[in-house]
């Protein structure tokens, strides 16, 4: 019994030194460092949009809704983003009204933008306002007596309004946004005597979109 415990002690007291060797051989590896995504706004973008509009000063009030494309493209310095951004959307958006037997009914069939936006990017939120160019065009209806004439006009004016743009995957993006606007009035059935001044038409538009955006718009920091 003494010589196997013997034995034993002379076994451990050689292979620990070997243990402690293999250990200070071992290199160490530092932990790996969690990845932070951080955003760019700068490229070129395309996305779909939609929503809904209603006539500001009328009665009864123009009221529909609308669905359509965007194209767009950004240029981020710091946190501040500017960008240019048009859209068009085919529209329902009308009212109809009956006096004496007669119904009028003015109707937007498409309408779209032109814009500038300048915003404030916290990371992957982006924050804007935009203002520029807008159009629509329209149609008045008259009805009586199962004869109906009708004129479609073409009313450019302007927009102003704000939204809220944010990405949740790496190269999409949803926004909402508000606009205001503000069509100049035209003059229908001109070319049958009976010209009818439209009036400015002004509307409040509320509209959702998703956008795709080219060339990847995320860098890796580490």
């Amino acid at each position: 019994m003494k010589k196997v415990l013997l034995a034993s002690a002379c076994l451990f007291a050689l292979a620990a030194p070997a243990t402690a060797a293999d250990l200070a051989a071992r290199p160490y590896t530092k932990a790996p460092v969690a990845v932070a995504s951080v955003y760019n706004w700068t490229g070129f973008y395309l996305g779909i949009v939609g929503g809904g509009a209603w006539q500001a000063d009328s009665d009864p009030k123009m009221k529909g809704g609308f669905v359509g494309g965007t194209a767009g493209y950004n240029w981020q310095t710091g946190n501040v983003v500017f960008g240019l951004e048009a859209d068009a959307a085919w529209a329902d958006v009308s009212a109809s009204a009956t006096a004496l037997g007669i119904t009028a009914t003015s109707k937007t069939d498409a309408l779209g933008t032109v814009r500038g936006r300048i915003g404030w990017a916290v990371n992957n939120v982006l924050f804007y306002g935009t203002g520029g160019y807008a159009w629509i065009d329209n149609k008045l209806s008259a009805s009586a007596l199962g004869v109906t004439i009708s004129d479609s006009k073409f009313h450019s004016g302007w927009t102003v309004g704000a939204g809220v743009e944010a990405f949740f995957a790496p190269q999409w993006s949803v926004k909402g946004e508000y606009l205001y606007r503000s069509l100049g009035s035209e003059t229908y059935f001109g070319n049958i005597g009976v010209p009818v001044a439209s009036g400015s038409l002004n509307f409040h538009t509320v509209q959702v979109g998703v956008n795709y955006h080219f060339g990847g718009p995320i860098v890796a920091k580490y």
